[in-house]
């Protein structure tokens, strides 16, 4: 049975990763690590739930802090490192992720599912729409993959990029040709 990784479990993942890979590290780092990666985005790691994260992962003894400092009037930085235990639950979700296929729910799906509900117009519309948004997203990841930010990251995030952009590719041309095909009167199950 296929391991679905959840946001939280994502979130876990990808802190103590970046933990062990940059470790001694303040919370700010790992923040501004992830930040920069766009994790946000791709793997919906929130910025605020990040340092709660980096609490809870401390309490479980996954992470120890090992020093907490405030120089001046700045906020007071905990610095963290991966215990034992936090590369074991970092290498079992890691290899969780690389052995198993878990498709992120997709909301457009659920919408999608009653296509008949809106007028064919309406239809054809947000196909071609979400097709312009899904080129728009892969301008900017290509123009972040061609900056100088780029050449200062490790190779494998680019590659994470392209999947994204072969994956929004792939998207891209269904959505066009569905476009196609409701706006040719191709005949569905109406809703009353």
């Amino acid at each position: 049975m296929p391991i679905t990784l959840t946001r939280m479990s994502a979130t876990r993942m990808m802190i103590l990763g970046v933990v062990q890979w940059m470790q001694p590290v303040h919370g700010y780092d790992v923040r501004r690590e992830l930040l920069s990666w766009s994790a946000d985005k791709w793997a919906n790691v929130q910025p605020g739930s990040i340092y709660h994260a980096l609490r809870k992962l401390a309490e479980e003894e996954l992470l120890r802090e090992v020093k907490t400092e405030q120089v001046g009037a700045r906020p007071a930085r905990t610095t963290y490192e991966i215990t034992d235990k936090g590369v074991a639950e970092f290498d079992s979700l890691l290899r969780g992720t690389w052995w198993n296929i878990s498709a992120a729910p997709d909301p457009f799906l659920a919408g999608f599912s009653f296509l008949p509900a809106l007028p064919r117009e309406e239809a054809v519309a947000a196909l071609r729409n979400r097709a312009v948004q899904l080129e728009a997203g892969n301008q900017q990841l290509r123009a972040a993959i061609d900056a100088d930010w780029a050449k200062n990251k490790p190779v494998y995030v680019t590659w994470m990029w392209e999947l994204t952009m072969a994956r929004s590719e792939a998207e891209i041309a269904w959505c066009r040709r569905i476009a196609d095909l409701v706006e040719s009167g191709v005949e569905m199950v109406k809703f009353d």
